[in-house]
Protein backbone atom coordinates (compact mmCIF):
# COMPACT_ATOMS: atom_id res chain seq x y z
CA UNK A 1 0.00 0.00 0.00
CA UNK A 2 1.11 3.59 -0.90
CA UNK A 3 1.47 6.68 1.85
CA UNK A 4 1.23 10.59 1.77
CA UNK A 5 3.92 12.06 4.31
CA UNK A 6 1.41 14.30 5.71
CA UNK A 7 4.24 15.84 8.43
CA UNK A 8 6.37 18.59 7.39
CA UNK A 9 9.57 16.22 8.13
CA UNK A 10 8.79 12.44 8.91
CA UNK A 11 11.42 10.76 11.30
CA UNK A 12 12.09 7.17 9.84
CA UNK A 13 13.65 5.45 12.73
CA UNK A 14 15.74 2.23 13.13
CA UNK A 15 13.29 0.49 15.14
CA UNK A 16 9.16 1.28 15.96
CA UNK A 17 9.88 3.07 19.35
CA UNK A 18 10.18 6.85 20.06
CA UNK A 19 13.40 6.65 21.69
CA UNK A 20 14.98 4.48 18.15
CA UNK A 21 17.80 6.22 16.31
CA UNK A 22 16.95 8.38 13.53
CA UNK A 23 17.80 6.40 10.12
CA UNK A 24 16.41 9.33 7.29
CA UNK A 25 13.66 11.87 7.53
CA UNK A 26 10.90 11.92 4.32
CA UNK A 27 9.71 15.07 4.05
CA UNK A 28 5.94 16.64 3.44
CA UNK A 29 4.04 15.51 -0.08
CA UNK A 30 6.65 12.71 -0.49
CA UNK A 31 4.74 9.24 -1.81
CA UNK A 32 6.30 5.99 0.00
CA UNK A 33 5.60 2.23 0.06
CA UNK A 34 3.94 1.11 3.41
CA UNK A 35 5.77 -2.22 3.45
CA UNK A 36 4.32 -3.75 7.09
CA UNK A 37 3.21 -2.53 10.39
CA UNK A 38 5.85 -4.13 13.13
CA UNK A 39 3.97 -2.89 15.72
CA UNK A 40 0.66 -1.06 16.45
CA UNK A 41 0.59 2.20 15.48
CA UNK A 42 4.06 1.82 12.95
CA UNK A 43 5.07 1.32 9.65
CA UNK A 44 7.93 0.48 7.74
CA UNK A 45 7.82 2.23 4.35
CA UNK A 46 10.20 2.64 1.52
CA UNK A 47 10.97 6.26 0.08
CA UNK A 48 10.74 6.87 -3.49
CA UNK A 49 14.54 6.88 -3.36
CA UNK A 50 14.32 3.11 -1.55
CA UNK A 51 15.12 3.76 1.47
CA UNK A 52 13.69 2.38 4.55
CA UNK A 53 12.37 3.34 7.88
CA UNK A 54 10.34 2.98 10.51
CA UNK A 55 7.76 5.91 11.22
CA UNK A 56 4.79 6.72 13.65
CA UNK A 57 1.56 5.98 11.43
CA UNK A 58 0.23 9.03 12.52
CA UNK A 59 2.78 10.82 10.05
CA UNK A 60 0.95 9.44 7.20
CA UNK A 61 -1.74 9.16 4.96
CA UNK A 62 -2.43 5.55 3.82
CA UNK A 63 -4.10 4.52 0.27
CA UNK A 64 -3.50 3.74 -2.70
CA UNK A 65 -6.03 5.77 -4.63
CA UNK A 66 -5.60 8.98 -2.49
CA UNK A 67 -1.72 8.74 -3.52
CA UNK A 68 -2.62 7.91 -6.95
CA UNK A 69 -4.34 10.74 -6.81
CA UNK A 70 -1.30 12.93 -5.24
CA UNK A 71 1.14 11.93 -7.72
CA UNK A 72 -1.18 12.91 -10.51
CA UNK A 73 -0.95 16.34 -9.95
CA UNK A 74 1.48 19.03 -10.72
CA UNK A 75 3.78 19.57 -8.05
CA UNK A 76 6.27 22.17 -6.94
CA UNK A 77 8.39 22.09 -3.84
CA UNK A 78 9.68 24.63 -1.28
CA UNK A 79 13.08 25.89 -2.22
CA UNK A 80 14.43 29.19 -2.04
CA UNK A 81 13.63 29.19 2.20
CA UNK A 82 14.63 27.24 4.51
CA UNK A 83 10.62 27.27 5.74
CA UNK A 84 7.47 28.98 4.69
CA UNK A 85 4.27 29.25 5.91
CA UNK A 86 1.27 27.89 3.93
CA UNK A 87 -1.34 30.92 4.76
CA UNK A 88 -4.99 30.38 4.75
CA UNK A 89 -5.39 33.59 2.63
CA UNK A 90 -3.21 35.49 0.20
CA UNK A 91 -1.65 37.92 2.59
CA UNK A 92 0.77 37.53 5.48
CA UNK A 93 -1.94 38.28 8.14
CA UNK A 94 -3.64 34.66 7.35
CA UNK A 95 -3.09 32.05 9.83
CA UNK A 96 -0.79 29.62 9.44
CA UNK A 97 -2.18 25.68 7.88
CA UNK A 98 1.63 24.34 8.40
CA UNK A 99 4.89 25.23 7.71
CA UNK A 100 7.25 23.41 5.70
CA UNK A 101 10.70 22.81 5.09
CA UNK A 102 13.02 23.26 2.00
CA UNK A 103 12.22 19.85 -0.07
CA UNK A 104 8.26 19.96 1.07
CA UNK A 105 6.52 19.23 -1.98
CA UNK A 106 2.84 21.14 -3.18
CA UNK A 107 0.81 20.98 -6.10
CA UNK A 108 -0.17 24.32 -7.30
CA UNK A 109 -3.30 25.47 -8.03
CA UNK A 110 -3.43 27.77 -10.81
CA UNK A 111 -1.04 30.77 -11.74
CA UNK A 112 0.64 33.09 -9.16
CA UNK A 113 -1.53 36.14 -8.70
CA UNK A 114 0.11 39.36 -6.69
CA UNK A 115 3.03 37.26 -5.91
CA UNK A 116 1.45 34.44 -4.27
CA UNK A 117 0.12 31.04 -5.23
CA UNK A 118 -2.43 29.13 -4.60
CA UNK A 119 -1.43 25.35 -3.13
CA UNK A 120 -3.29 21.86 -2.45
CA UNK A 121 -2.32 20.28 0.30
CA UNK A 122 -1.90 16.24 0.23
CA UNK A 123 -5.07 15.97 3.04
CA UNK A 124 -7.10 18.43 0.68
CA UNK A 125 -6.65 21.92 2.15
CA UNK A 126 -5.53 24.58 0.07
CA UNK A 127 -3.76 27.77 1.10
CA UNK A 128 -1.31 30.01 -0.38
CA UNK A 129 2.31 30.41 -0.62
CA UNK A 130 4.54 33.38 -1.96
CA UNK A 131 5.54 32.64 -5.17
CA UNK A 132 9.28 33.22 -5.23
CA UNK A 133 10.30 30.71 -2.49
CA UNK A 134 8.88 27.88 -4.39
CA UNK A 135 10.74 26.17 -7.16
CA UNK A 136 9.94 23.44 -10.19
CA UNK A 137 9.83 20.21 -8.63
CA UNK A 138 12.39 17.71 -10.90
CA UNK A 139 11.42 14.06 -11.62
CA UNK A 140 14.17 14.20 -14.12
CA UNK A 141 18.17 15.77 -14.57
CA UNK A 142 16.88 19.70 -14.77
CA UNK A 143 19.12 20.37 -17.49
CA UNK A 144 20.69 18.28 -20.30
CA UNK A 145 23.77 20.29 -20.46
CA UNK A 146 26.73 18.74 -17.70
CA UNK A 147 28.19 22.31 -16.56
CA UNK A 148 24.71 23.74 -15.97
CA UNK A 149 23.57 20.65 -13.95
CA UNK A 150 27.19 20.74 -12.29
CA UNK A 151 26.44 24.34 -10.89
CA UNK A 152 22.61 23.60 -9.90
CA UNK A 153 24.29 20.65 -7.80
CA UNK A 154 26.19 22.80 -6.17
CA UNK A 155 23.84 25.72 -6.00
CA UNK A 156 21.61 23.31 -4.28
CA UNK A 157 23.73 22.25 -1.45
CA UNK A 158 24.68 25.60 -0.87
CA UNK A 159 20.96 26.28 0.03
CA UNK A 160 21.90 24.28 3.47
CA UNK A 161 24.32 26.95 4.72
CA UNK A 162 24.12 27.03 8.11
CA UNK A 163 22.04 24.18 9.11
CA UNK A 164 23.39 22.56 12.22
CA UNK A 165 24.13 18.72 12.33
CA UNK A 166 21.39 15.43 12.53
CA UNK A 167 22.33 11.95 12.27
CA UNK A 168 19.72 10.70 9.91
CA UNK A 169 18.57 14.95 9.27
CA UNK A 170 17.45 15.54 5.66
CA UNK A 171 16.13 19.58 6.17
CA UNK A 172 17.26 23.00 7.45
CA UNK A 173 16.16 21.44 11.20
CA UNK A 174 19.18 19.70 10.75
CA UNK A 175 21.30 17.61 7.90
CA UNK A 176 23.56 14.61 8.05
CA UNK A 177 26.40 14.18 5.17
CA UNK A 178 24.31 11.86 2.88
CA UNK A 179 21.65 13.71 3.72
CA UNK A 180 22.96 17.05 2.32
CA UNK A 181 24.51 15.98 -0.69
CA UNK A 182 21.05 13.28 -1.65
CA UNK A 183 18.65 16.02 -1.16
CA UNK A 184 20.97 18.55 -3.17
CA UNK A 185 20.88 16.05 -5.91
CA UNK A 186 16.90 15.15 -5.61
CA UNK A 187 16.32 19.09 -5.50
CA UNK A 188 18.20 18.56 -8.88
CA UNK A 189 15.89 15.61 -10.23
CA UNK A 190 18.27 12.98 -9.71
CA UNK A 191 17.84 10.09 -6.71
CA UNK A 192 21.01 9.01 -5.56
CA UNK A 193 22.19 6.71 -2.99
CA UNK A 194 20.95 7.99 0.33
CA UNK A 195 24.14 6.56 2.57
CA UNK A 196 27.78 7.96 2.42
CA UNK A 197 28.55 4.76 -0.19
CA UNK A 198 28.83 4.04 -4.18
CA UNK A 199 25.95 1.64 -4.13
CA UNK A 200 25.10 -0.58 -7.66
CA UNK A 201 21.55 0.43 -9.03
CA UNK A 202 22.25 4.26 -8.30
CA UNK A 203 23.67 7.04 -10.73
CA UNK A 204 27.11 7.23 -9.78
CA UNK A 205 29.90 5.76 -10.35
CA UNK A 206 33.62 6.07 -9.41
CA UNK A 207 36.20 8.38 -11.02
CA UNK A 208 39.80 9.48 -10.56
CA UNK A 209 40.23 12.34 -8.12
CA UNK A 210 42.62 13.83 -10.71
CA UNK A 211 39.27 14.36 -13.02
CA UNK A 212 37.01 15.85 -9.93
CA UNK A 213 34.89 18.18 -11.11
CA UNK A 214 32.09 20.62 -8.99
CA UNK A 215 28.89 18.28 -7.88
CA UNK A 216 30.73 15.22 -7.90
CA UNK A 217 31.49 13.48 -4.73
CA UNK A 218 33.78 12.95 -2.39
CA UNK A 219 33.76 9.56 -0.18
CA UNK A 220 35.94 8.68 3.26
CA UNK A 221 34.95 6.30 5.84
CA UNK A 222 31.45 7.01 6.75
CA UNK A 223 31.24 10.86 5.29
CA UNK A 224 30.62 11.97 1.90
CA UNK A 225 31.11 15.42 0.85
CA UNK A 226 30.43 17.67 -2.24
CA UNK A 227 33.10 18.80 -4.51
CA UNK A 228 32.58 22.49 -5.38
CA UNK A 229 35.19 23.55 -7.12
CA UNK A 230 38.66 25.12 -6.36
CA UNK A 231 40.09 22.55 -4.20
CA UNK A 232 37.00 22.65 -1.77
CA UNK A 233 34.09 21.02 -1.24
CA UNK A 234 30.69 21.36 1.03
CA UNK A 235 29.87 18.37 3.70
CA UNK A 236 27.73 18.29 6.72
CA UNK A 237 29.95 17.18 9.70
CA UNK A 238 29.31 16.35 13.59
CA UNK A 239 33.01 17.37 13.96
CA UNK A 240 33.70 19.84 17.62
CA UNK A 241 33.55 23.26 16.01
CA UNK A 242 31.82 22.76 13.10
CA UNK A 243 28.42 20.77 14.16
CA UNK A 244 27.03 21.15 10.80
CA UNK A 245 27.82 22.67 7.35
CA UNK A 246 31.08 23.99 6.63
CA UNK A 247 33.30 24.29 3.45
CA UNK A 248 36.87 22.99 3.88
CA UNK A 249 39.51 22.97 0.81
CA UNK A 250 42.02 20.12 -0.31
CA UNK A 251 44.78 22.48 -0.16
CA UNK A 252 46.70 22.06 2.32
CA UNK A 253 48.02 25.72 2.07
CA UNK A 254 44.46 27.05 2.88
CA UNK A 255 43.04 28.41 5.80
CA UNK A 256 40.07 25.98 5.78
CA UNK A 257 41.97 22.85 5.27
CA UNK A 258 40.87 20.05 7.07
CA UNK A 259 44.04 17.87 7.67
CA UNK A 260 42.32 14.48 9.06
CA UNK A 261 39.84 14.42 5.66
CA UNK A 262 42.25 14.41 2.32
CA UNK A 263 44.05 11.63 3.60
CA UNK A 264 41.34 9.20 3.92
CA UNK A 265 39.51 9.72 0.75
CA UNK A 266 38.01 6.24 -0.61
CA UNK A 267 36.42 7.10 -3.32
CA UNK A 268 35.66 9.62 -6.01
CA UNK A 269 31.86 9.53 -7.36
CA UNK A 270 30.06 11.33 -10.49
CA UNK A 271 26.97 11.42 -11.98
CA UNK A 272 28.58 12.24 -15.25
Amino acid sequence: MKAIVNTPVCAMRKASTWESTLEDEALYGMVVDILEEPAPGWYRIRTHYRYEGIVSSDTLLAGDEPAAAWEALPKKVVLNKNFCDVLSIPKVQGWILINLPRGAVVSPVGGPEDGWQKVLLADGRSGYMPERILGEYHTAPLSQDEQELRQALVDAAMLYRGTHYRWGGKSPLGIDCSGLVSMAYMLCGILIHRDASIKEGFPIHEISLKNIKPGDLLFFPGHVAMYIGDGRYCHSTARRGDNGFTVNSLNPDAPDYRADLPGQITQVGSYF
